[in-house]
């Protein structure tokens, strides 16, 4: 398999994430009981479609996704596919703990997205790397308030 890391791969690979996040708050907020809960992941999935956005503008900049030399699309979507899957909301059979501990599930993807954003901020280019280091900021954030919720 050919070496796939490139910071639009990486980029790419967080416009995903974002999206799945955006796609887990919004069904947790229409699981939710409690108003509280509600407006919580109500906020989260609107947090999560404006980092979307943020970097699907920064894949544009960096020109795009390529694919290496000597690769297919099938061979780089098993790879990003890869990437994406061992985020630990994504990881298979978390479905029934995500519906029974939303808050927690929350948390996780949290974590693990603060993780991703702080290796992703070492592989952007400069002119990048402050919207970068602002999301990982929000993630702080988020991880704050979720701890306060627990």
């Amino acid at each position: 398999m050919a070496g796939f890391v490139s910071a639009a791969d990486i980029v790419a690979a967080a416009v995903e994430i974002e999206r799945r996040g955006y796609d887990f708050y919004r069904r947790a907020e229409s699981n939710a009981v409690a108003a509280a809960d509600r407006e919580l992941f109500s906020f989260l999935a609107g947090e999560e479609e404006q980092h979307e956005h943020l970097f699907a503008s920064m894949l544009e900049r960096l020109g795009g996704v390529e694919l290496p030399v000597g690769s297919d699309d099938e061979e780089y979507l098993a790879y990003v596919k890869g990437l994406l899957d061992s985020h630990a909301l994504f990881l298979p059979g978390h479905e029934e703990h995500i519906q029974k501990a939303p808050l927690r599930a929350a948390l996780r993807f949290e974590k693990d997205t603060l993780i991703f954003f702080q290796e992703m901020e070492t592989l952007v280019p400069e002119s990048e790397k402050s919207t970068v280091r602002a999301c990982v900021e929000e993630e702080r954030r988020h991880l704050r308030t979720l701890l306060t919720r627990l």
